[in-house]
């Protein structure tokens, strides 16, 4: 597997997304986007995605050039639509708005539908929690279902993540991010193409059998992902598509998607200022408590808070570097041969 230092994918990357279209800037965007993600030890919302975006571009499922439309502006609630356009650039640019609207009303809800991938959710909770604002973030996968519901024999629902950033005085945020079926979709993609297993638990084959063989979610027959925690993933699963995308405008599962070129999510957003909860000073004091609360009388137990594993992968792998798995890499070297 090749080995690469973070600053010559940066430049790699954007490299590639120019000679498909894309402005310079916004190429810049999502290249840094998705080494982030990548530097965070999450390199299934990372590098190796680019050969899937360059493939939307030319397959016209992916607008490099799109910008935000205003739906819907209602002070403290704001809609959008990404006219499939990157969401790397278009989910910064509603933090954004949705930063300066808690500024004014203390509150703001924000609905972007039909973007191109969003990356990791947890960078737009990271950049909300640099302006000191709490934020809860609810997205969807608008693409055929992957999951089951529960003790379901059918996929219905997505990967679809939820997300909340918690700012902390003097520290880095508490960050908490995942996907709600048990291992996001593009993880079992990195261990198809690295030869290996996925977790127990996590996958049912086409005939409902339990498996740990990622071929049943790349090749057909396809099988499909569990939620995560039984009942209590499923469940927010379907909460994710309900506000995420059913009242943003996004497509929802049931509209029964077929494969698609590009990666499109909706997400609904929350955003408020914790210090207009009336706690005064006292909310700084008690998150930090409650954080350090958890960690202690573990005995020397490595307890970690939410988004302290992603801090550690960022230290580690920029000084050691990034991998790119093999199937992705030749991925990589196929680009070279598009005619963009």
């Amino acid at each position: 597997m090749p080995l690469f230092s973070h600053h010559h994918l940066r430049s790699l990357l954007q490299r590639y997304l120019v000679r498909a279209g894309t402005g310079s800037d916004i190429a810049q965007k999502v290249a840094d986007n998705l080494v982030e993600s990548s530097l965070k030890g999450h390199d299934s919302h990372g590098v190796t995605l680019l050969p899937r975006y360059i493939r939307a571009i030319l397959a016209g499922d992916l607008n490099p050039g799109a910008t935000l439309t205003t739906l819907s502006d209602a002070g403290p609630i704001v809609s959008f639509d990404g006219g499939h356009g990157f969401g790397q650039a278009l989910g910064e640019q509603a933090m954004s708005v949705g930063i300066a609207r808690v500024r004014q009303f203390g509150v703001a809800i924000i609905g972007l539908s039909n973007t191109h991938h969003l990356g990791r959710i947890g960078a737009w909770a990271e950049q909300v929690a640099s302006a000191g604002l709490v934020s809860i973030h609810f997205a969807n996968v608008a693409a055929p279902s992957a999951v089951l519901p529960f003790d379901g024999l059918r996929a219905r629902l997505g990967t679809n993540p939820f997300c909340v950033g918690v700012p902390l005085q003097n520290r880095p945020p508490v960050i908490l991010d995942f996907a709600t079926s048990a291992i996001a979709g593009n993880k079992a993609r990195i261990a198809w193409n690295e030869g290996r297993a996925i977790p127990a638990g996590c996958a049912v084959d086409a005939n409902g059998q339990p498996t740990t063989d990622p071929a049943v979610l790349m090749t057909e027959p396809l099988g499909a992902l569990l939620p995560f925690g039984g009942h209590k993933g499923a469940g927010l699963s379907l909460i994710c598509s309900l506000l995420g995308a059913a009242l943003t405008g996004g497509e929802t599962e049931s509209q029964q998607i077929p494969p698609r070129a590009g990666i499109i999510n909706n997400m609904l957003s929350i955003l408020f200022d914790p210090a207009r909860l009336g706690a005064e000073e006292r909310y700084s004091q008690a998150l930090l408590a409650q954080v350090n609360w958890v960690r202690s009388g573990q005995e020397g137990r490595d307890v970690q808070i939410p988004g302290e594993p992603e801090l550690r992968a960022y230290a580690r792998r920029q000084e050691e570097g990034i991998w790119i798995d093999d199937v992705s890499w030749q991925a990589f070297v196929a680009l070279e041969a598009l005619n963009t």
